[in-house]
């Protein structure tokens, strides 16, 4: 009897400070299997998972799921692990050296032609452009459906 009490005595002093490290944590979005370069994030990607509340503070991490969802992976993302805020970025609607749309609109006006894009965006950065014609460079910001807005 006395050797029983004793594992428990023993057992609690060693789980005794890991659990309330535990209880005091912070439960952090991960990727429920294998995430690929090039994926995009979905609700069903992510699962909870608690770890040391200065988890976050020592490394940047994701801490809400809702940022990540419709993000894409830069890196391979390993399940269970926390996801660094750099191995995400938004999709990307415009690339460098393909063309793309520029539209202008103005008092009723909209003008709308064809441009090569001059860097990378997604939805709401705002990437230069050169315009196949006259070679002039401008900027605009990337719309959700992929064209780019100038406004004056």
């Amino acid at each position: 009897m006395t050797v029983l009490i004793r594992f428990f005595v023993v057992l609690i002093c060693v789980l005794g400070p890991w659990k309330a490290a535990l209880a005091g944590g912070l439960d952090l979005p991960v990727p429920r299997q294998t995430i690929h370069p090039g994926a995009e994030i979905s609700h069903q990607d992510l699962i909870e998972r608690r770890f040391p509340s200065r988890t976050a503070q020592q490394f940047s991490v994701h801490t809400q799921r809702q940022a990540l969802v419709g993000m894409v992976a830069r890196r391979t993302l390993l399940p269970g692990q926390p996801i660094p805020v750099n191995a995400i970025e938004k999709q990307v609607l415009v690339r460098r050296g393909e063309p793309a749309r520029l539209v202008f609109r103005e008092q009723g006006l909209t003008i709308i032609m064809q441009v090569e894009a001059l860097q990378n965006g997604g939805a709401g950065n705002f990437v230069r452009v050169r315009n196949v014609d006259s070679g002039l460079v401008v900027s605009g910001r990337v719309q959700e459906d992929g064209t780019i807005r100038v406004e004056n």
